[in-house]
């Protein structure tokens, strides 16, 4: 432990206790402290902020203090909006975080933030609604449909071949579907960029196809081996989580 940090927490919780404030001399008598020590702490508690001096020399809590008191409830709070909890899981992860919805029945991402260890893919920004086949923001969206519904826009969309990786057989198409239903969470390894590996699962699947949603994250391809576990379950999580901000 560190002794000095220690002392200045204790000091703090004295103040903290005295609403009136608390002189120098009984700050260093009740902390045990000696009063070049006291003061010492006293004055770097001071200029940062943490603790407020009197005209009558009595410390108490400084402004610092409520600062750090409005930052902790915030995050016990958690996230207001879903761009709150992208930011929030793009900054833990490292990677790029998706949101997509059927806009005029066609998949589209409606949501990005930029994570710094994904790579950057140029397509996948607010408005793209190409190659659902081949993305896990697509293949989310379209594992909501039925069957048969899933068929005729695959038919109609095309299923072009964007990498050596790409799905382009519709029956091929719907195992890859029913893996991810079984686990809960849709992946592309490599078939949309060859670099790039996006997992995503469905936020909201009741409802008209405009009212539901997904999220994913992408990574770098060569991630995928040793981050596909804990990512996968960080997914699940979202998926509960997001539920009452989209």
């Amino acid at each position: 432990m560190i002794q000095s940090v220690q002392r200045a927490l204790r000091i703090m919780e004295l103040v903290g206790r005295h609403a009136d404030g608390v002189s120098a001399p009984r700050i260093a008598f009740e902390c045990g402290l000696n009063r070049a020590t006291a003061y010492n702490l006293l004055r770097t508690l001071v200029y940062e902020g943490y603790l407020r001096r009197d005209g009558e020399g009595r410390y108490s809590l400084g402004l610092e203090v409520s600062d750090r008191y409005s930052e902790l409830t915030r995050a016990i709070a958690g996230p207001k909006t879903c761009g709150d909890y992208m930011r929030k899981v793009s900054a833990e992860t490292g990677y790029s975080t998706f949101v997509a919805r059927f806009v005029e029945d066609r998949p589209a991402v409606t949501e990005v933030i930029e994570g710094n260890r994904s790579p950057h893919v140029e397509d996948l920004i607010v408005g793209f609604d190409d190659g659902a086949h081949a993305t896990a923001l697509g293949k989310a969206l379209l594992a909501t449909l039925r069957p048969d519904d899933r068929a005729r826009f695959l038919r109609a969309a095309g299923m072009r071949r964007f990498t050596g990786r790409t799905l382009v057989e519709p029956d091929a198409f719907e195992h890859d579907l029913a893996v991810g239903d079984e686990s809960g969470v849709y992946a592309e390894l490599g078939q949309f960029k060859a670099d790039v590996a996006c997992a995503g699962v469905v936020v909201r699947r009741d409802g008209s196809p405009s009212e539901r949603v997904v999220f994913a994250v992408a990574m770098p391809l060569s991630d995928i081996s040793e981050s596909w576990t804990p990512m996968s379950a960080r997914l699940r999580e979202a998926a509960a989580e997001l539920q009452p901000l989209v």
